[in-house]
């Protein structure tokens, strides 16, 4: 799974190494989806935590198909690139878990925000990265020590208390986002029960409720860690056909945590967020599906059949919201209305 995050293109991406480096490396312990075996030559082992680990080789670069580095330097931000970057996270495990989707992004954003206000005053750069992801991803107990580069030694568990322990001094003088306090309780208490067994959260982390799942089944049938049959699960575990999948299927079970309700997924599909350009798009695509010809992260253009395209280029993510749209899409009962009305000064977009 490919994340995009935005920054402020102002910020140094030296300090976005330095202090994002040793997050990536360690947060796998929460994010990670665990993996049946080894690939790419790494060292063998029956089970780890992260299905990225032995895939990655260096510690930046630009590849993504070969060399693949933790931190990615492609910058392409569909959006102004005067104001914005693009930070591409090509580390991240393919999640069923709702509760670890949910940190994964949540904690991301918090730790990015401190980069880019410089809050961090700490250095946890590691002595080798990329050693120490697979050695973390080998370590189901998540107590095997890392080396700093300063010589100090922490456990992956300890790193991200370090982050956790900034992200609750960063938000003592700050009012939070309404998301934060729920992610931060959250972070906290998988920190600690990962700290005493990792096993504790076989209902919230999905390389823990898959070793726990393959392990019945290899239990049940007499089967070892090489059985085919094995790999199998490891695979099917991910399916996201209704009915197919076996992550699905503890779902139906009510036997894993979720965050959101069917419902929520559903609407989601449809109604688009209403704080974004998002919204923007998503409406007119309700609205004027029929005049659209394409519709990007950046522009929609329509195709009115009077003259040429028409692009609206939404190079803002916080322009286009519902507040500043809603008047315009309601005077605009077609295209062509849109059209004349987003000329106008404080159209929203």
């Amino acid at each position: 799974t490919h994340e995009n995050y935005l920054m402020n293109r102002k910020v140094p991406f030296a300090r976005i190494v330095q202090h994002l480096m040793p997050f990536l490396v360690t947060r796998q312990i929460y994010t990670g989806s665990g993996k049946v075996g080894t690939e790419n030559n790494a060292e063998s082992c029956e089970y780890q935590i992260s299905q990225r680990a032995d895939f990655l080789e260096t510690e930046v670069g630009l590849e993504t198909m070969h060399s693949r580095p933790i931190i990615n330097t492609r910058d392409e931000p569909h959006a102004d690139p005067e104001k914005y970057r693009r930070l591409h996270v090509i580390v991240g495990d393919a999640n069923m878990s709702e509760v670890a989707t949910y940190l994964k992004v949540g904690t991301m954003a918090i730790v990015l925000s401190m980069i880019e206000d410089d809050f961090i005053d700490r250095d946890l750069s590691l002595e080798a990265p990329v050693l120490a992801y697979r050695k973390v991803s080998r370590d189901l107990t998540c107590r095997e020590p890392l080396r700093l580069k300063d010589g100090r030694t922490l456990t992956a568990v300890d790193i991200q208390r370090e982050y956790f322990e900034l992200a609750l001094r960063y938000y003592a003088t700050l009012e939070p986002e309404p998301w934060v306090p729920d992610v931060l309780a959250r972070w906290e208490s998988v920190l600690d029960r990962l700290a005493r067994d990792p096993r504790t959260l076989n209902r919230e982390l999905d390389w823990v409720i898959k070793l726990e799942l393959i392990e019945s089944y290899m239990a049940k049938h007499g089967l070892g860690w090489t059985d085919p049959r094995v790999a199998m699960i490891d695979l099917q575990y991910h399916d996201i056909r209704p009915g197919k999948g076996l992550y699905g299927k503890l779902e139906e079970a009510e036997a894993v945590e979720r965050i959101v309700t069917d419902d929520e997924v559903s609407k989601a599909i449809y109604d688009p967020p209403k704080d974004t350009r998002a919204y923007f798009r998503g409406m007119c695509l309700q609205k004027y599906s029929e005049e659209i010809v394409s519709a990007s992260w950046d522009s929609v253009i329509f195709d009115l059949k009077d003259g040429p395209l028409k692009k609206i280029f939404m190079l803002e993510p916080l322009r286009g919201t519902e507040a500043h749209v809603r008047d315009l899409l309601s005077e605009s009962p077609t295209a062509t209305d849109l059209l004349q009305n987003i000329s106008r000064p404080g159209s929203g977009v």
